[in-house]
C-alpha cells in the first residue's frame, strides 16, 4: 500500500511540475499568445494568478487582441 501511495503522489507532483512549467512558459514566451494549450492552463489557474499571467501576457503583447480569458466582456481589450 506504502508503494502505491508513493507512486501516486510522484506522478501527482510530476504532473503539477510540468503543467506549471508549460504554463509558465506559455506566460513568458515571446512568440505568440495565441497557444492553445497556453491559453487552457492560463484559464484552468486560480484568479489571481490567471490576473498575473495576463498582465504578463499583456505587458508583451498589448497591441494584439487579447487571448481567451484575458480579454474584457467586448473581447477586444485585455482585462
Amino acid at each position: 500500500m506504502k508503494k502505491v501511495v508513493r507512486l501516486l503522489l510522484t506522478i501527482t507532483v510530476a504532473f503539477v511540475v510540468f503543467t506549471g512549467f508549460r504554463w509558465y512558459r506559455y506566460i513568458t514566451n515571446t512568440d505568440s499568445p495565441y497557444d492553445e494549450i497556453g491559453i487552457t492552463l492560463n484559464n484552468a489557474m486560480p484568479g489571481p494568478i490567471n490576473a498575473w499571467g495576463c498582465a504578463k501576457l499583456k505587458t508583451t503583447f498589448g497591441t494584439s487582441l487579447p487571448p481567451y480569458g484575458c480579454a474584457a466582456e467586448n473581447a477586444t481589450q485585455w482585462k
